[in-house]
């Protein structure tokens, strides 16, 4: 049903209306709402290490997978957004029962002759520093399903108003899906830095500015792209989220050449997180000090700068967050976290073991610097009391945000370590490329492989569903039907280019 043109302004006014003025949720039930991803990786785990259900990968496992990583996530911010934690129970309850079923016997394969094991071994590609594990997949195919399903439901009556985007002080989902986006940035980009690293190598600032800003141009086209669409077909637009004309691929955009500039800094500040630490307090000192604060919620807006001055200043601390991603990427990414547990290779289930326990002690000991980071920063009685901003994106939020996804991480790996501890005793590439697939939902891998091109779809099917339906006077059980057809377009296309092989970059 189209919407009448005699009524477009008015409509568009409460579109606006609908986005506007809102104060969020609590952290504890954001945290419930994306304790979901974690569980689901669980039921789907489980269901994988007892049954093999997903292996082969027959039209029954896809539509499984389809409802547990995509269904789920988006009853959670729908049907059962008001009983987050009850749907985290019944998820649980399903993992607990696949796993009492006896497990799915599975043939042995036929062991090699000793001359033929030494032949196969000699033919075998050695692992090599960097690994793509499992949980990092999961995690960022969960932020992606999620983020997408949030960017539409937010225009219907059935999302929560506490979920969307808070208009200057609390934190919502919506909040917290930016800054997450932003973070998993942030982890993937730590892969180059690492090779550099392992290569021996440091490219001189001119090559990485290059190199950055070959990745910033394709979002900044797109940055331009939505402005020129957005302003010529009049689209209700958020004007306090980043500005008049700044969007969050321009936010995107100019991340790799000022990583590019900060990664200079490491001479100075030998950690990531320290960078990112030191950008976010400096820029809340500001804040906090200087007239700066108020320029950016009351200021007029003259000219392009204070036209834009939400956008423009919050990347300040979206860069801040980038770099505390990027510090967990050092973390995550490389195989083994010293050079003895890499090099020994005599036992290879002990170092797969010592490598597992080193990475969970790492993990938990950085969460829980970053949430008492968070606490000292805005607890009343004990810190500073400051209040989160996304509109700012001040430091409670970054803090908010890096300590946020690193439970997150933890928790997918801790499904990881507990039902495909194999993978991380590899021996060769191959092995390790078997056991990577066996441990990953192909849905999950598919948003990862082409994460922004399918953001980019998202976002061009939001526009086209917004401009063909009356989304304001969608009703429960009609909401969730557009939702479920946008999702499964959306899941078929990316698991349609998995299949054939095609990796979209920009």
């Amino acid at each position: 049903m189209a919407i009448n043109s005699t009524t477009t302004q008015s409509y568009k006014q409460l579109k606006e209306d609908f986005v506007s003025n809102l104060s969020g949720g609590s952290v504890s039930e954001i945290a419930q709402v994306c304790a979901v991803a974690p569980v689901v990786s669980l039921v789907w785990s489980v269901l994988q290490a007892r049954q093999s259900f997903f292996k082969p990968y027959t039209p029954l496992g896809y539509a499984i997978d389809f409802l547990l990583n995509v269904g789920a996530l988006l009853l959670s911010v729908t049907l059962y957004s008001s009983a987050p934690l009850l749907l985290n129970l019944l998820l649980l309850t399903v993992a607990a029962f696949v796993y009492i079923v006896p497990a799915q016997t599975r043939r042995k394969k036929p062991q090699l002759p000793p001359n033929a094991q030494s032949k196969k071994s000699s033919s075998e590609q050695p692992l090599g520093v960097l690994s793509t594990k499992p949980f990092l997949t999961s995690y960022r195919g969960n932020m992606l399903i999620v983020t997408c399903i949030c960017i539409l439901a937010v225009d219907f009556r059935v999302f929560p108003r506490r979920f969307a985007k808070v208009e200057t002080w609390g934190t919502s989902l919506m909040d917290m899906g930016v800054g997450s986006f932003v973070f998993s940035a942030g982890v993937v980009a730590s892969r180059p830095v690492l090779k550099e690293r392992a290569e021996g190598k440091a490219a001189p600032l001119s090559t990485r500015l290059k190199t950055s800003l070959r990745h910033s141009l394709p979002l900044l086209v797109l940055g331009f792209i939505r402005l020129l669409s957005v302003k010529g077909l009049d689209y209700a637009e958020h004007v306090t989220e980043y500005g008049v004309h700044w969007n969050f691929f321009f936010t995107l955009g100019f991340l790799p050449p000022f990583v590019a500039l900060f990664q200079s800094a490491l001479k100075v500040v030998p950690s990531y997180a320290g960078l990112a630490l030191l950008l976010g307090v400096v820029y809340q000192v500001l804040l906090e000090t200087t007239s700066l604060k108020a320029y950016i919620l009351t200021g007029p807006r003259i000219d392009l700068l204070s036209m834009n001055r939400e956008g423009i200043f919050s990347f300040v601390g979206y860069l801040a967050i980038f770099l505390a991603g990027q510090d967990t990427g050092m973390l995550v990414l490389p195989r083994s976290l010293s050079r003895s547990i890499s090099g020994s290779n005599n036992n290879n289930k002990t170092s797969g073991t010592v490598q597992r326990r080193s990475l969970l002690l790492n993990m938990a000991g950085w969460s829980l610097v970053w949430i008492a980071l968070y606490f000292f920063a805005t607890d009343y009685k004990y810190g500073f009391g400051l209040s989160v901003s996304r509109r700012m994106a001040n430091l409670p939020y970054m803090l908010w945000v890096a300590a946020s996804n690193a439970i997150l991480l933890l928790a997918f790996y801790l499904v990881d370590v507990l039902l495909f501890p194999s993978f991380y005793s590899a021996q060769d590439v191959k092995t390790e490329k078997e056991l990577y697939d066996t441990a990953t939902s192909k849905v999950l891998r598919a948003y990862n492989r082409n994460g922004l091109a399918i953001f980019l779809l998202a976002n061009l099917l939001t526009g086209l569903v917004n401009m063909t339906v009356p989304t304001l006077d969608v009703g429960r059980v009609a909401t969730v039907v557009i939702l479920v057809a946008y999702m499964g377009a959306l899941t078929a296309v990316a698991v349609g280019l998995d299949e054939y092989n095609v990796t979209i970059k920009l």
